[in-house]
């Protein structure tokens, strides 16, 4: 898809960090906009950012483990920008930045209904638009985290391995298709995703890419249709180590690099 002038753009999780970047780079190309974010102070603050025609942005408060909430915001988006041409499924949270045996089952369900089942619904409900296009973009994303697996982010590295997988599924179903299909995994990120004071060590240490940076990679590859991305602070040896490093090794090397800015007080006392 190398015109982007007029098409519509949906991305979720546009009240912050990589969905906000993703908001300014695709209005700067001239398409409409359709933002949706739970937090709806931060979606609006994003919409005022925007210096476009308001009647070609169109944005709602949605919680995207609702699919009947992401359903009504499917219609509500064709009633008022027409079908979607391309679709980010960018809305995500973290984990409980636990060890496994402290993580509580409802977290694990928390953000898998959130990173996985918010992607699902995304697809589900505006593909439709895609097909009565005749062409378009899903853009699913995932995270290097779900490339290998780090302490203290199984839940997290839980739900974006399973972004992976039915996004490369979805690629196999629409190869023959006028449809492209993008997976994301950005790396370090400079974002506000990682709150929680346990997760304040990893987030100083590793998050530092500007999310422009990878909104700009986003445009490039959907001209191109290029199917994976892979970018941001650590992304690049990270996906060197899942392709080529044997996993007993690659473990020892993730836990001596994650172990100074992971919260360890979950963990026996070492001796």
């Amino acid at each position: 898809m190398k015109n982007l002038i007029n098409k519509v753009v949906v991305i979720t999780g546009a009240g912050s960090g990589m969905g906000r970047a993703y908001a300014h780079a695709f209005s700067a190309q001239g398409c409409k906009l359709a933002l949706c974010d739970l937090d709806s102070d931060g979606l609006t603050e994003t919409v005022a950012q925007l210096d476009v025609n308001p009647a070609d942005v169109f944005h709602q408060s949605v919680d995207v483990s609702d699919h009947a909430a992401m359903t009504d915001f499917a219609d509500a988006v064709k009633r008022q920008l027409g079908p979607a041409h391309i679709v980010i499924n960018n809305a995500g949270i973290e984990g409980s930045a636990k060890p496994t045996w402290a993580t509580d089952l409802s977290d694990y369900r928390r953000v898998m209904d959130v990173n996985y089942f918010g992607a699902i619904h995304g697809c589900q409900t505006f593909l439709p638009h895609l097909q009565a296009n005749n062409e378009g973009a899903i853009v699913n994303i995932s995270s290097i985290f779900g490339l290998v697996g780090t302490p203290n982010h199984s839940d997290y590295c839980g739900s974006k391995f399973a972004v992976r997988g039915y996004t490369e599924a979805l690629m196999a179903e629409l190869h023959t298709s006028p449809i492209q299909v993008h997976l994301v995994h950005p790396g370090g990120i400079d974002t506000n995703i990682a709150r929680q004071d346990r997760s304040r060590a990893f987030s100083d240490h590793f998050l530092s890419t500007k999310p422009e940076a990878i909104a700009a990679k986003l445009i490039t590859c959907i001209r191109r249709n290029q199917p994976r991305l892979v970018y941001g602070n650590g992304s690049g040896k990270t996906w060197l180590g899942a392709r080529f490093v044997p996993l007993k090794w690659l473990s020892s090397i993730i836990w001596r690099e994650m172990r100074p800015v992971i919260d360890l007080s979950e963990y026996p006392k070492q001796p």
